[in-house]
């Protein structure tokens, strides 16, 4: 088998800005050539177990996409449950090419992503119009539905269907805490974290925009009518978001947000040490494509953005074999994401998905421009990671043990 190396998916042009897509696959590039290498602190790469978790994710696709028409990952996918779509909350024509529900779902995606980090086992949303209980990341994003249209981020009242920042800013733990059915036998871990995150929101689109102003706004000026680059409407989002990340990276009066510190980065000739993932960001910019589409807005270049350093796709590399601790004990206590092991995994999660993506599809008999990383995430390696965790751990919790902000896991 052909050794495994950062030149897989999408090579990007030496030392790119560090808020970019291209800086993450490049250095997370890095990180799966030392473990190539056997110089990982933290992790051992198995190189052929990779086959066999490509083979894992390929049937995993079949079996949720029989017709391998696989659509892009995003927080969509999650708003498409068993009693409907939740789209359908949506104001606009859903037929049509229609600006108003173009912008009601960037203004939705947003605050539905940054409500997104891990929920844990133990909370669960009861959806008191279906009766159905969802947990974890699902149920985050039926619940964020369901504030959305009860105009819980609008501060108007005869227009509820918006997220402002007027209604951002006036955000409390306990108001959140009621739409997220937050109490004592039903806690959510990082609640305040995620209230500090959406009013760091409200408050950065008054500072760029003005008061009052919607998620919306912030996407549409910035990039007018389209066509754009998956990789540049990331870019927008890094520059004018990555303030509100309450755990972020500061360096030099400079917010980075999701970005750490690790040694191996250490060769870099700007930004030296530091190892980008920016995966809410990317998760939103993602999550975007939808809604911009509904509002006659290309997104191309897709494969610009990487995979998710997430630990569900970090967990499928673990639990199928192809990385594992060097130190068994490092499962059994709880972690940062700013620990050096994190980082390790993460780095290792991004530069893996590239190097699974073209097995995948080989497997699949599908070409590229038909089967983008978009795909792959969401036809396979995300459930496979999470159907692997479910035979494997109890209440499907990861394989590591993560302390959770409410900001990235």
């Amino acid at each position: 088998m052909a050794g495994i190396s950062k030149t897989t998916d999408a090579a990007p042009a030496a030392d790119p800005p560090l808020l970019s897509a291209a800086a993450v696959r490049q250095r997370c590039g890095w990180f799966l050539d030392a473990a190539h290498a056997g110089t990982l602190r933290h992790f051992a790469l198995d190189e052929g177990a990779l086959d066999q978790c490509a083979q894992l994710v390929a049937d995993e696709t079949r079996a949720n996409y029989p017709d391998l028409k696989v659509p892009y990952h995003s927080r969509w996918r999650h708003f498409e449950t068993q009693h409907g779509d939740l789209a359908g909350v949506l104001p606009g024509n859903a037929e049509h090419v229609d600006d108003v529900r173009c912008r009601a779902a960037l203004d939705l995606a947003f605050v539905s992503v940054l409500l997104d980090a891990g929920a844990g086992s133990g909370w669960q949303y009861r959806d008191l119009q279906t009766d159905s209980v969802y947990r974890r990341s699902e149920g985050l994003a039926v619940a964020s539905a369901r504030m959305f249209a009860a105009g819980l981020f609008s501060s108007d009242s005869d227009q509820p269907h918006q997220v402002d920042a007027v209604a951002l800013e006036a955000l409390d733990v306990e108001g959140l805490g009621r739409g997220l059915q937050v109490d004592e036998g039903n806690e959510l871990p990082g609640l305040a974290g995620r209230v500090d995150l959406l009013k760091r929101l409200g408050e950065t689109l008054t500072s760029l925009c003005g008061p009052g102003q919607r998620p919306a706004d912030l996407v549409l000026d910035a990039i007018g009518r389209g066509p754009v680059s998956a990789d540049a409407l990331l870019g927008h989002l890094l520059q004018r978001l990555n303030s509100i990340w309450p755990q972020g990276l500061v360096q030099d009066g400079v917010a980075f947000g999701d970005v750490a510190r690790h040694p191996l980065a250490g060769c870099a000739a700007t930004d030296s040490g530091l190892v980008p993932f920016h995966k809410l960001s990317q998760w939103l910019a993602y999550s975007l494509i939808e809604p911009l589409a509904w509002g006659g807005i290309e997104v191309i270049e897709l494969d610009g953005l990487t995979g998710l350093a997430e630990y569900r796709n970090g967990g499928l590399f673990i639990d199928a074999g192809v990385i594992r601790p060097i130190d068994p004990s490092l499962a059994e206590r709880p972690l940062t994401v700013d620990s050096e092991p994190v980082v390790e995994w993460r780095a290792l999660t991004v530069a893996l998905l590239d190097a699974l993506a073209p097995r995948v599809r080989d497997r699949l008999g599908v070409q590229r421009e038909l089967f983008p990383l978009a795909c792959l995430l969401q036809g396979g390696s995300w459930s496979t990671g999470r159907r692997l965790a479910q035979a494997r751990h109890p209440d499907a919790a990861p394989p590591l043990t993560l302390h959770l902000t409410g900001t990235v896991f």
